[in-house]
């Protein structure tokens, strides 16, 4: 009797469930999202507030040195020697005119003001209001740094909390209908499941995919270096060098608390699937050809894809600060102690631990890896913990091969590389340990000591270069097979450096300029004759 009386309003009620599910989901997202676009739009408005005041100051005083140029007869002033009561009509107008500016100043304009030196420090207020920079770089980074920090609040656990209620009450309602039985039953089982296909339409394409990808555009385009140069400004003693030795992991420490936001909305999805769907049989969890089901899936697939591409922007980052450490922190005395000049640049104590850059290097890629770990799932911690590895591999083989290494400064370079080994065997990934066992065997070119071919110019040959046969059978051609045996041993580095690779390294060498020819001959036969 109760059935049939609202049987032919059952339809119409799924239909506006539905409706009004999608509407008030659709109205909070939005409502996010122009918070989040009038805050953007507020800081970069109070950054770029004083280049404005600048370019203003700047076509004011072109306009008055135009005035000050043009001929005295132009002005339509009067004599300076005219009456006294002219000149205080012409005063009073120009008073009140300055009163009200000063007026407009301090109380009417709602543009942060840059603080004078002459206000007292009765008034000044106990936090001190930060001041907008007065250049566009300075500006731009600033605008950089908001939006890097901005990152971590990109999408919201608020907003999927209340999403995840709306969809909570309207399933509830809707699943009353399904004891129904028969086909209105059925159909209000096919509406629950629209209904979660709606709400992870609207919290993944809309809410979370958005957010990630304003956030790999704010790391594509962020540059450490202007943020490191801003903040020196904004900080001072001490504290300015915590800043600036935490600025190199902070767009990929932002990203992941991102990440980890993703990370916790999946699984709340997960929960709502389990309880909300699976539970109450309105999903059959094993049918994959369910919207329902493809769509979930199709929702994590996306978070997967996001957060790769997300990690592959913070590596690029994690590799330029790594490079920049390296190219700003090594010195030439590290690995070429002689180089500086001093009489006994070898004769010293040599310090065999690693030099302080590939502590620094290590320290900065380790942090980073270190805080993937619990945060998603472990074959994307296996993936970017070998690309980091691969990436530190190419940035080593660059850094080396711009450095000048006699053999006193390859023990400090073999040092660098066994502690770049070391954290890469923490990490515990086969595929990277044949690149870095090759960099270790490749450090020993650099061992071998080569005498310098000082019979040629010796007392005898009276000045002149000595025959290159008679070098054939001395020391230095020894040790120069030697090294030539070492470059030409492809086994050695694993298939990882050709032949050519290695000799390309072998001309960093301090000494190469004196031994090239010997090794050349040893391994091309230079020289040789035929018999």
């Amino acid at each position: 009797m109760v059935t049939a009386c609202y049987e032919k309003h059952i339809d119409l009620y799924l239909a506006e469930e539905l409706v009004v599910f999608r509407a008030r989901s659709e109205a909070e997202v939005s409502r996010w999202e122009k918070e989040l676009t009038e805050q953007e739009a507020n800081a970069e408005s109070f950054f770029m507030s004083d280049i404005n005041r600048q370019a203003a100051k700047r076509d004011f005083l072109s306009s008055f040195k135009k005035v000050v140029m043009m001929p005295v007869t132009a002005f339509p002033i009067g004599s300076p020697f005219g009456s006294s009561s002219s000149a205080k009509t012409q005063q009073a107008p120009a008073d009140s005119r300055v009163t009200n500016l000063q007026a407009s100043e301090s109380g009417g304009s709602s543009r942060p003001r840059t603080p004078t030196l002459t206000s007292s420090g009765a008034n000044r207020s106990s936090t001190p209001v930060p001041e907008p920079p007065t250049t566009e770089l300075a500006a731009k980074a600033a605008i950089m740094n908001s939006r890097l920090e901005g990152i971590k609040s990109l999408f919201s656990l608020e907003v999927a909390l209340n999403l995840t209620h709306y969809a909570k009450g309207s399933l509830e309602r809707a699943a009353n209908m399904v004891r129904m039985g028969d086909t209105h039953g059925e159909a209000a089982k096919q509406q629950c499941r629209r209904m979660f296909v709606v709400l992870l339409s609207i919290l993944g394409e809309r809410h979370i995919k958005n957010g990630f990808d304003k956030a790999v555009g704010h790391l594509g385009s962020y540059n450490p270096h202007q943020v490191r140069e801003f903040r020196k400004k904004a900080v001072d003693g001490d504290e300015a060098g915590a800043q600036d030795s935490a600025i190199g992991v902070e767009p990929l420490i932002t990203f992941l608390e991102l990440v980890n936001v993703g990370d916790l909305i999946q699984q709340m999805i997960d929960v709502f699937y389990a309880q909300e769907m699976v539970a109450t049989k309105l999903i059959d969890r094993d049918d994959f050809l369910d919207p329902a089901v493809k769509e979930k899936k199709r929702f994590e697939q996306m978070l997967d894809e996001r957060v790769a591409a997300g990690l592959n922007k913070g590596i690029d980052v994690l590799m330029d600060e790594v490079e920049f450490i390296c190219a700003s922190t090594q010195v030439a005395t590290d690995f070429n102690p002689g180089a500086a000049g001093e009489k006994n640049g070898g004769a010293g104590v040599v310090d065999i631990g690693p030099s302080r850059t590939a502590k620094q290097v290590v320290d900065t890629v380790q942090s980073h890896t270190s805080m993937l770990v619990g945060s998603t799932d472990k074959n994307m911690l296996d993936v970017f913990t070998q690309e980091v590895g691969l990436r530190l591999f190419g940035a080593l083989c660059k850094h080396i091969k711009r450095q000048r290494i006699s053999v006193d400064g390859a023990i400090k370079l073999i040092s660098d590389i066994n502690h770049y080994s070391g954290f890469v065997t923490s990490l515990r990934q086969k595929p990277l340990m044949p690149y870095f066992q090759a960099l270790r065997e490749l450090g020993q070119i650099y061992l071998v000591h080569i005498d310098p071919p000082a019979a040629y110019f010796s007392a005898n040959a009276k000045g002149k270069r000595g025959s290159l046969l008679s070098t054939k059978g001395s020391s230095t051609s020894a040790q120069a097979k030697e090294l030539a045996a070492i470059i030409a041993d492809t086994q050695r580095y694993h298939g990882i450096f050709p032949a050519e690779e290695v000799y390309e390294f072998a001309e960093r060498r301090a000494d190469w300029y004196l031994v090239k020819g010997d090794v050349e001959r040893a391994m091309y036969g230079v020289g040789c004759s035929v018999m």
